[in-house]
């Protein structure tokens, strides 16, 4: 069972103590953050495994994946705010599926293909129109 306590703005969910095979996650502008054990967390087939795709749905944080994680769309667009020295490198597929990414910054990747790769801190922010996209979806 996890329990959630707040912290700022957000809430954090305990999965795994803090420690130093701990990976932080933290999805804005919901402000949620997430910690589990490296190497450890279930893969539930979100695109690649420990993708912050993978991460997000693992933990309840809406993040559309219309291709079901297979690199084909691009409504898993996130930006990468903080940590991108723990997070796999881009390759030329996710590359070439960015080029048509709504809203793309150099900070920007397909939260199926970007893989936590070490642990530590990661912090990622999904687009307001992907945010609104899947506020209208559940209505």
């Amino acid at each position: 069972m996890s329990d959630e306590k707040i912290q700022g703005a957000g809430t954090i969910t305990e999965e795994a103590p803090a420690g130093e095979n701990t990976v932080e996650v933290t999805f804005l502008p919901e402000g949620k953050t997430v910690r589990f054990e490296h190497g450890k967390l279930p893969y539930e087939d979100h695109g690649k495994e420990e993708s912050i795709l993978d991460v997000a749905l693992n933990y309840g944080v809406p993040l559309d994946h219309a291709c079901g994680g297979n690199c084909a769309c691009t409504t898993c667009h996130v930006w990468v705010k903080e940590g991108v020295e723990n997070l796999s490198p881009m390759d030329d597929d996710e590359a070439d599926r960015l080029d048509m990414a709504a809203d793309l910054q150099l900070n920007s990747r397909l939260g199926c293909q970007v893989q936590i790769v070490k642990p530590g801190k990661v912090v990622v922010e999904v687009p307001a129109w992907n945010r609104n996209y899947v506020s209208e979806e559940q209505h």
